[in-house]
């Protein structure tokens, strides 16, 4: 909440003059602290109205009438866990304190309804042929198949656009003109779209080197066949506070050996593991990279994303990891895409 700091009072604050700041602030609470700001409780509408039905008088000292045990949250608390924690309790706002118990901010409710509006720049990776889903995108590019009531690739800005994303590059090649017919400039979706228009397919990574300005803050790289309800404003922030060069989304991947796994030494069964699972951890399709990596991409020819890590690696620059634990489907299959509209209700309508 911008000026939260009209919601301070005193404890000696007569009870009128708290419910005229109540009043002032928009808020329905004022928040009540000593004099080096520590939270002494919180004063809402309802509490005033209840402590006038009881005799509390309009000129008595606010303390009187205030919540002495409010919940708080921590300043640092990421916002989906404030939001959480709302949501869960029915608070419409929340006191703010650091580790002294120091009030340092309000959140309302909202707010955190309402995105944080954004600068990072996502740049879409929307130029593939989609060759594995061939008989569908024989006449119409993989980002703009039809997944539940509309295309792919519109419910990724979407998702994006609802955690206060605005800045979209979109690279393009085949049938590049039915993606630019169908997002234009993107104010018909709240965002700004430009377009890297690739000349030849330049893989998941070289149309990086099309980008009509160089970045000069972190950026976000996803494909255009990826759907997730990942929290990417953490993402972005976690990168930003480890100075890594890039943060490589990563989640938990198993696979069954449909048969009986023999081990053997010299001949000799030594061990039988029925059917066991393997676990891995993959690549999740989306990246945080800070601008330094750029100059590592070559100008004009194929170069994916894997050559890219590769790169960084081999010049000891830091890439971190960032698992992505919830709901993920990469739709590069006939089957993914099948599971993906049958998840369409659920998870994105």
């Amino acid at each position: 909440m911008k000026h939260w700091e009209q919601t301070l009072i005193g404890p000696q604050t007569t009870l009128r003059d708290a419910l005229a700041a109540i009043d002032k602030a928009g808020c329905q609470i004022v928040l009540v602290v000593d004099e080096a700001r520590h939270l002494l409780g919180t004063l809402s509408d309802g509490d005033a109205r209840r402590a006038l039905l009881r005799g509390v008088g309009l000129g008595d000292a606010a303390e009187g009438a205030m919540h002495r045990t409010p919940r708080r949250a921590r300043a640092g608390e990421p916002r989906a866990a404030l939001l959480a924690t709302m949501k869960q309790h029915g608070f419409h706002q929340l006191p703010i304190v650091d580790e002294h118990d120091v009030v340092v901010g309000l959140i309302v409710l909202d707010d955190l309804l309402t995105p944080e509006a954004r600068d990072t720049e996502v740049i879409v990776m929307a130029g593939g042929l989609g060759s594995r889903l061939r008989e569908l995108t024989r006449d119409t590019p993989k980002p703009m198949l039809m997944v539940g009531s509309r295309p792919l690739l519109e419910t990724i800005v979407l998702n994006f656009a609802s955690q206060g994303f605005r800045r979209f590059s979109f690279a393009v090649n085949y049938r590049a003109q039915q993606i630019e017919s169908h997002f234009g400039d993107g104010s018909a979706f709240g965002v700004e779209i430009r377009y890297l228009r690739e000349e030849q397919r330049l893989g998941t990574a070289g149309a990086l080197g099309l980008l009509l300005t160089t970045p000069t803050a972190p950026f976000l790289v996803t494909n255009a066949d990826l759907l997730t309800k990942e929290d990417f404003g953490q993402m972005v922030d976690l990168h930003a506070t480890t100075g890594a060069a890039a943060t490589m989304g990563v989640r938990d991947y198993e696979m069954q050996v449909p048969f009986g796994v023999v081990n053997e030494a010299e001949g000799r069964v030594t061990s039988i593991e029925e059917k066991p699972t393997h676990r891995f951890l993959v690549s999740a399709g989306v990246a945080v990279l800070s601008p330094e990596v750029l100059p590592l991409i070559p100008r004009g020819v194929p170069f994916d994303m894997p050559q890219l890590f590769d790169s960084m690696l081999h010049q000891a620059m830091t890439v971190r990891s960032h698992r992505i634990d919830g709901y993920w489907i990469d739709i590069g299959r006939l089957s993914d895409f099948e599971r993906a509209n049958a998840d369409f209700d659920k998870v994105f309508r």
